[in-house]
């Protein structure tokens, strides 16, 4: 069941300058869907109506929207803490210096995918030359202040596993990666969080391709902690996906499974949805609910 809602996630479409294996919404550049700038101000309009105390911009690679610019500025000041979900690649390609300096501008709280301090790991992911433009992009990030103590400008990374397995802990990871990024490149950040891959789209279809689906899907029904489920995201959460209608995750989106069970458009909602309203769900929900969980 849901309980209050806090925040409001924005996938803002499909394009993608990866493509990446464990992609659940099997973005990638041959993608063409991307929110338009009448959806966009449907968001806008819906977050001036209930003032999230989080707004979380993701994608596809949001920095090639057009009108990224314009959502991110129209955003900021309609919640205290907005989030701008980037592959690092995307940012740092020419022509976004401007959409940085807004970032800066704003404050908006970067969350960067960042599989492994390891460049094997992190291009057979993500693609070749990955880990080299996204450690050039952190050290950029790092010299406009994120994740500089004092700063003001937080720098959260995200690690998912290279294969059909489950994270390490977070907190270990944590270490991992603090020690390995600021010995080896002068790179720190603020917070990491790993999550396991979700069982859909590109993921799901390499797993069946490799015969792991089943097994997979075992370990994390084996690995179901119950004490995940408080803190699921779904119950606190509602997604917008690009073309504005509303799911409960955006997990949900890439299964086609709308907020409660028909799909409403973000103009048509009047206010959060209801405490103790039900959440829809399927097989790939274990996934946040296995070991750490996905909170």
């Amino acid at each position: 069941m849901r309980g209050e809602t806090h925040t409001l996630q924005v996938n803002v479409g499909l394009l993608c300058n990866q493509a990446c294996r464990h992609c659940h919404l099997e973005a990638g550049p041959t993608r063409r869907e991307v929110m338009s700038r009448a959806t966009m101000n449907d968001v806008i309009a819906y977050a001036r109506r209930v003032r999230f105390e989080v707004i979380d911009i993701t994608g596809g690679a949001p920095e090639m929207v057009p009108d990224i610019e314009y959502l991110i500025g129209e955003l900021a000041p309609l919640t205290p803490r907005l989030m701008l979900r980037s592959n690092l690649t995307a940012l740092g390609q020419e022509g976004r210096e401007r959409l940085l300096e807004l970032c800066v501008r704003q404050r908006v709280v970067i969350v960067s995918s960042f599989p492994a301090t390891n460049p094997g790991q992190t291009d057979s992911q993500r693609g070749q030359g990955v880990w080299e433009q996204s450690i050039a992009m952190l050290r950029r990030l790092n010299e406009e202040g994120y994740g500089i103590e004092g700063s003001g400008l937080e720098l959260d990374l995200v690690a998912n596993p290279a294969g059909a397995f489950l994270p390490t802990s977070q907190q270990e990871a944590e270490r991992k990666f603090k020690r390995d990024l600021e010995r080896k490149f002068g790179i720190v950040f603020n917070h990491i969080y790993t999550f396991a891959n979700m069982p859909l789209g590109r993921f799901r279809a390499w797993l069946e391709k490799s015969g792991n689906y089943r097994p997979y899907m075992e370990k994390l029904a084996q690995s179901f902690n119950p004490c995940t489920v408080s803190g699921l995201m779904c119950r606190t959460l509602v997604s917008v996906s690009w073309d504005g209608y509303l799911y409960d995750c955006d997990f949900n989106q890439a299964e086609g499974l709308p907020l409660g069970g028909e799909k409403i458009h973000v103009a048509m909602m009047p206010g959060l949805p209801e405490p103790g309203t039900p959440i829809a769900v399927g097989d790939h929900c274990y996934a946040c609910t296995a070991g750490s969980g996905f909170t």
